[in-house]
């Protein structure tokens, strides 16, 4: 499969006025993406839990055909409320995939997307809310060409998502899902995300993550920012080796159903994408010292009660911690009674990996 094929080609078939709907999960990275080319390409592959709660949940509603232009003609509502400041984001969403989905303009259109999480949470929502955007846009399409195999479209929701942001290609669909070209992962791509295809160890299938929001604000640097400080880094090299060489190792862990390797790997490629972001230049500390203190806790209980145990981080401060369910009972007593008064506002979001 190349981009060719996703380019849409029978123009003159255009969707009925109404309303698609779709949804779509968060994730969070085991091996992590930090670095792009192209055209939201990653410099090496990722590979990320699908979350079951954390979700968008988005409507597209075409109101009315118009005479197509050069201008996209939408508007954009969050829990119901009109945000002209998502625009621009999707507008250049929109740009970039209009040869996979030129209907578009032909149509007045509103999006109305609303998160199960809430809004300030300090959970990223780029990803999930793409993925339900370029989902309801493969169902436009799918509507006139009935024809679309379930794979092409799953396919075809990846590949727009990664458009929106790179990530969003992995929140389309899937449990444990994999993007970026690698060797040792059949069917693999850059252009969008598979389902992991081997068999994953029953430890690592009943998975909790319950997320730890340790600061809500905006974050100082953004993450497109970030990855395109990764040009001219001089750790960017190796940094894409060893997340590839990661990706083989995991693989080698998800079949063993060694706790210990797991933990120890996911927390090492957490630290690595902290690691990057204090040596770019300028540098950045998107950690807190809330956050080291967690991290600090989780190590002192795991060391000193052997409880099955560890943490990721995206780019940002928040903790998450990730669990098999024979942990839940002390883990969910660790938090209330150790790790709670880290978080701002005493928050914190219990979910679990979709399988």
């Amino acid at each position: 499969m190349n981009t060719k094929d996703f380019i849409y080609k029978t123009p003159q078939l255009l969707p009925d006025l109404s309303a698609y709907e779709a949804e779509a999960p968060s994730n969070i990275a085991l091996v992590k993406y930090w670095g792009k080319y192209g055209e939201q390409l990653p410099k090496n592959t990722s590979i990320s839990y699908t979350l079951q709660n954390c979700k968008t949940e988005t409507k597209v509603i075409l109101k009315k055909r118009i005479e197509a232009d050069d201008q996209f003609h939408f508007e954009v509502y969050l829990d119901g409320e009109l945000k002209p400041a998502f625009k621009s984001k999707i507008e250049t969403f929109l740009k970039r995939i209009e040869a996979y989905t030129p209907f578009l303009k032909s149509f007045e259109f509103e999006i109305h997307t609303k998160n199960t999480f809430p809004h300030s949470s300090g959970i990223a929502s780029s990803a999930s809310g793409m993925a339900a955007l370029a989902k309801c846009f493969v169902a436009m399409e799918a509507s006139v060409k009935p024809e679309l195999t379930d794979e092409f479209q799953a396919q075809k929701a990846s590949f727009l998502a990664r458009l929106g942001s790179g990530s969003a290609c992995r929140s389309t669909g899937g449990k444990l899902v994999v993007w970026g070209k690698h060797e040792d992962i059949e069917g693999s791509s850059s252009f969008y995300g598979i389902d992991y295809p081997y068999d994953i160890h029953s430890n690592f299938r009943d998975f909790k993550d319950s997320i730890l929001l340790i600061d809500e604000g905006q974050k100082q640097v953004s993450s497109s920012v970030g990855h395109n400080l990764m040009h001219g880094h001089p750790f960017a090299e190796q940094r894409f080796q060893q997340a590839d060489a990661n990706i083989s190792k995991l693989k080698s862990i998800l079949s063993s159903g060694n706790f210990d390797e797991f933990f120890a790997l996911v927390e090492s490629e957490a630290l690595s994408l902290h690691a990057m972001m204090m040596t770019s230049s300028p540098y950045f500390i998107l950690m807190q010292p809330n956050t080291l203190q967690v991290i600090h806790k989780i190590w002192g209980l795991r060391k000193a009660e052997k409880v099955q145990i560890g943490f990721t981080l995206d780019a940002g401060a928040n903790v998450h911690l990730l669990y098999p369910e024979a942990s839940s009972a002390r883990v969910r007593k660790f938090i209330d009674e150790e790790l709670i008064q880290f978080c701002q506002g005493e928050k914190v979001i219990h979910d679990q990996i979709q399988f």
